[in-house]
């Protein structure tokens, strides 16, 4: 069931998207040479502590999980697509680190993700996570009333297909509110003019995942959770929590 917000909802929502942009700063910022996976999650579940929220990550279990997701953060590093389990992982040097994180404030929730180099960046990432910022770009600019969710899919696709990246076959956004997961489903690639309809107060998290090998198949860890590229080439993840409105798109995961 798809549920449209109030302009009070929305208002709420900005508040949860805050949190999450301030928790993303804070990991970013923290993030270095020698730090590990899970002090950066113990950085993201300080920032949400001290805003009084909860996480929509922690304890998730959806039907393809063997285990609740342990974490307050998503952190995928290099080859890892989406849903990294933050583990003792120590930095490297030019590794690129994917985060995913979520707020639960005063019964809403927000959803948003980054993706950066830490210490010397390689040519091929930094552009491998431009295309995927100007991919998100594009299907927040899609994000408005008449359109569909395909036409979303079609803009991120659009930028990714013509750098020869790849799109992960069947991941892609979904709408949020009350719960971080709702209906309906946003492709990050389709046909224009096709799926649900964008209406004002529909809500969307918005996010492309590219791979830098071009395909679109990839392999599950035996974690049951972490999906990592096939070839072993990095990946790029950056969402925002969008609202659809009569004025346009207003991205609510914005510090």
């Amino acid at each position: 069931m798809v549920e449209l917000k109030s302009d009070a909802g929305l208002a709420a929502m900005r508040e949860a998207g805050r949190v999450v942009a301030e928790a993303l700063a804070a990991v970013e910022a923290a993030a270095g040479v020698g730090v590990s996976l899970l002090e950066l999650d113990e950085v993201a579940r300080e920032v949400l502590r001290k805003a009084g929220a909860g996480s929509p990550f922690l304890g998730y279990r959806p039907s393809f999980a063997p285990v609740p997701f342990p974490a307050v953060i998503c952190a995928s590093v290099n080859d890892a697509v989406v849903h990294g389990i933050p583990d003792g992982y120590r930095l490297r040097d030019g590794d690129l680190l994917s985060i995913d994180c979520g707020a639960l404030l005063n019964g809403w929730a927000g959803d948003a993700a980054v993706s950066f180099t830490v210490g010397a960046a390689a040519e091929a990432d930094v552009r491998l996570i431009d295309a995927t910022r100007r991919a998100l770009e594009a299907g927040i600019a899609a994000a408005v009333v008449g359109n569909r969710t395909g036409d979303i899919a079609h803009a991120i696709a659009g930028v990714a297909r013509a750098q020869g990246y790849g799109l992960p076959e069947g991941f892609g956004g979904h709408g949020i509110g009350r719960r971080m997961h709702e209906d309906p489903h946003v492709p990050n690639e389709g046909r224009p003019g096709r799926g649900y309809p964008l209406r004002p107060g529909l809500v969307l998290a918005i996010e492309p995942m590219l791979t830098a090998g071009g395909r679109d198949d990839y392999d599950t860890d035996p974690d049951g959770w972490t999906l990592r590229t096939t070839d072993g080439t990095r990946a790029a993840h950056i969402e925002h929590t969008v609202a659809i409105t009569e004025d346009g798109p207003r991205i609510l995961t914005l510090p």
